[in-house]
């Protein structure tokens, strides 16, 4: 008989109770150590959150206790609140654990399928900018930034609060990957270990299939992605700790450049004294006059513009953009070849009541394998969001989705698909992608 692993372990805790407040509604991910499941408390009202279960060593439980007690104390807006920590046995075995905010998902889950453009980098930097000056203010340090500790709440960017630790606490005395400092191996977590992961993580969102050995050498890092990202990411890492730049030098890089000319003054304003009146009319007039030959141009141009090819029309929200066929002509003696399209596709049954329920946005991911045919064969999903109902509805709408198939060679071909969805109070959208076989 196999011998059940950690991980399918934790899953069968499912439906138990902690501390006969928080019952274990979902398994949603964890390691050989910890678990994290959807939870939901009467002391919380209808709040869904999470419950991470810490496995909890009878010599340091107490310590481990403790610590995660003093993160109750934390709080700013771009930082997982955590509700209730705790200790308690389940099945004979000492656990500690901790209650805070669901994240409706994270960069891990997103880069897999694409890099970030460099405007989203922009904008994601500042919020866990914000976070780690704030922990480091009280003396703090993150210790594990990385994309799966970067988080969705709503329409909040926010970082992961259970790991935070004082710089003397190193979780453990080695690097676990390239999002440790250099420094890990010898124990030490520092502020600037918090700087290190940051241009990882930067390097990571912008090539999300580099080879992070190579770019975290110290040779060239960050020397493939744009500026000031590259600027920024080779600063951070510095094998020399005490080399890599400041939360703050980031935050300046990353502002538009200081401007050098002076601004004109802003003209004075006018008092309206029957003085003004006059030419404030005068200006008036001018402008409709302006406006009446405009009117008469366009007018002229009506007969032009009907032999004209119309203007594309809008799109209802939530319908994915089809494009034409190609009109180029393939070589001669070879066989056409074309991506596919979209040709129907079927929106999630959900009722405005259970809409009008989200808090934020819920996104959820599927992979559709479409045959030949464009009918879909197969799906399995890619990102659920955190909410069962929404993602199994999502899932049966994919199913009912139909391409226009690739043509390989003049041949139809089967084709896969991620299609996204976005759920939010009084509304849905979706898109499709192509992905390469």
């Amino acid at each position: 008989m196999p011998v059940m692993t950690k991980i399918e372990s934790w899953k069968t805790l499912e439906g138990r109770s902690v501390d006969g407040m928080f019952t274990l509604r979902q398994w949603l991910g964890g390691s050989d150590h910890s678990a994290v499941f959807l939870t939901a408390s009467n002391a919380f009202g209808a709040q869904k959150l999470a419950i991470k279960l810490i496995e909890a060593e009878s010599a340091e439980a107490e310590q481990q206790a403790s610590r995660l007690g003093e993160l109750m104390k934390l709080s700013h807006p771009h930082l997982i609140r955590i509700f209730a920590v705790g200790r308690a046995q389940i099945e004979g075995a000492p656990l500690n654990y901790l209650v805070m905010e669901l994240a409706d998902d994270d960069l891990s889950q997103i880069l897999p399928q694409r890099a970030l453009e460099p405007s989203e980098v922009a904008d994601l930097l500042p919020p866990l900018l914000d976070a780690l000056s704030y922990l480091h203010g009280q003396g703090l340090v993150h210790g594990r930034v990385k994309p799966s500790n970067v988080l969705a709440v709503g329409d909040q960017l926010k970082l992961s609060a259970d790991q935070v630790a004082m710089p003397a606490e190193a979780p453990t005395p080695k690097r676990r990957d390239g999002y440790d400092a250099p420094e890990a191996d010898a124990g030490v977590l520092s502020p600037a270990s918090d700087v290190w992961s940051l241009g990882v993580l930067i390097i990571e969102a912008l090539r999300p299939h580099a080879n992070l050995a190579d770019e975290t050498s110290g040779r060239n890092p960050g020397l493939l992605v744009p500026e000031p990202f590259s600027g920024i990411a080779r600063q951070c890492l510095q094998e020399d700790a005490k080399r890599r730049c400041s939360l703050e030098q980031i935050s300046a890089r990353l502002e538009p450049p200081a401007r050098t000319v002076s601004a004109p003054p802003e003209p004075a304003p006018v008092a309206r004294t029957p003085k003004n009146r006059l030419p404030l009319f005068g200006i008036a007039l001018a402008i409709v006059v302006v406006i009446l030959m405009a009117f008469a141009f366009l007018h002229s141009r009506q007969n032009k513009k009907a032999t004209s090819p119309p203007e594309a029309q809008p799109l209802p929200t939530g319908e994915v953009p089809v494009a034409p066929p190609s009109k180029t002509p393939a070589p001669q003696g070879a066989k056409a070849s074309t991506r596919g399209n979209v040709a129907h596709q079927v929106m999630p049954d959900v009722p405005k009541t259970a809409q009008n329920t989200i808090h934020g946005t819920i996104r959820v991911a599927v992979e559709v394998q479409a045959d030949a045919s464009g009918k879909v064969s197969s799906a399995k999903f890619r990102m659920r969001g955190s909410s069962p109902y929404f993602y199994e509805r999502a899932l049966k709408a994919a199913q009912q989705w139909e391409f226009a198939p690739p043509v390989i060679n003049g041949e139809p071909a089967p084709s896969t698909w991620l299609i996204l969805f976005r759920f939010k109070r009084g509304s849905m959208q979706a898109s499709a992608q192509q992905l390469k076989r």
